[in-house]
């Protein structure tokens, strides 16, 4: 086919690249096969210049017409991850939520205390007396990256609480997870410090998208069968995951959800909870940093 360049989140144009759209596909239930019917369907209606959000609007509105619902949530579920969004709140219940399930405590805003200052971090996790502290930087725009002045405060700030005179307010390490990309000096900057770092495709095959997909622990803003609604006054809740929907099916019901719409919510959920694909290592400082 003849090159065509779409417009990305940031402004910036490419070629449009069919092996994207292809592995984006199957990594969302796309029955091998199946796909290249998708892809000539869509293939039909960009354009040059065309956005990615256009795109992504016209695929995604496809596969919920043509196939099962959990494949066109799985499709959204980097739109899902911003619709945590605006405020960063339900992100940081995300993140502590994906390190529960990889064994961790975890809590969210706590205020701590360094050897030089006050801290307020996002979420503090523990595992076998090791504690890390975390700092989450929430996007709601795409395009928009996490930098290296992102990278070099959050440093600093952990530093200086390994070093707090109080047992009660001192880590071990820091991260920094965000849910879009870093730039290329803030990638660097981590490597070079021992900052873990974590993004929405990075360390490559532990990033937040490959830990959705490999521990089927999808946020409830990737069920088409609610409502925007319903999805908020979930998150005003401080329910955040599909799986626990699936674990408490009283909740629906205290919403006002009931009969077929429950049926299908819950059916939803249950697929998205199904873990595809071999099993991630341990979500920890020693997987991530192995793979920077």
């Amino acid at each position: 086919m003849p090159s065509i360049l779409i417009t990305k989140a940031d402004g910036e144009q490419e070629p449009f690249d069919l092996n994207k759209l292809r592995e984006s596909l199957l990594r969302a239930g796309v029955p091998e096969g199946q796909e290249d019917h998708v892809m000539t369907h869509v293939l039909k209606e960009i354009r040059d210049g065309m956005t990615t959000s256009a795109i992504y609007r016209h695929v995604f509105e496809y596969l919920h017409k043509s196939f099962e619902a959990p494949i066109a949530a799985r499709y959204s579920v980097k739109r899902a991850v911003f619709d945590l969004g605006p405020s960063g709140y339900p992100f940081e219940q995300f993140v502590a939520a994906i390190l529960r399930m990889q064994g961790y405590s975890a809590r969210t805003g706590l205020a701590l205390t360094g050897k030089c200052a006050p801290h307020e971090v996002d979420v503090l996790a523990e595992k076998a007396g090791h504690k890390i502290g975390i700092e989450v930087k929430f996007h709601n725009t795409p395009g928009v990256k996490t930098d290296l002045k992102d990278a070099l405060y959050v440093h600093a700030r952990f530093e200086d609480l390994k070093a707090a005179p109080e047992e009660t307010s001192r880590v071990d390490e820091g991260w920094l997870v965000t849910n879009t990309r870093f730039t290329r000096n803030a990638i660097r900057y981590g490597r070079c410090a021992g900052l873990t770092m974590v993004g929405w495709d990075y360390p490559r095959g532990h990033g937040i998208l490959s830990l959705i997909a490999e521990m089927g622990i999808h946020p409830v803003t990737c069920l088409t069968t609610l409502s925007q609604n319903e999805k908020r006054h979930l998150l005003d809740k401080n329910i955040v995951l599909c799986k626990t929907i699936r674990e408490d099916h009283a909740l629906l019901g205290s919403m006002g959800i009931s009969g077929q719409h429950a049926k299908d919510v819950l059916g939803e959920a249950n697929q998205l909870c199904t873990p595809v694909g071999t099993p991630l290592a341990p979500f920890d400082s020693r997987t991530t940093l192995a793979h920077h």
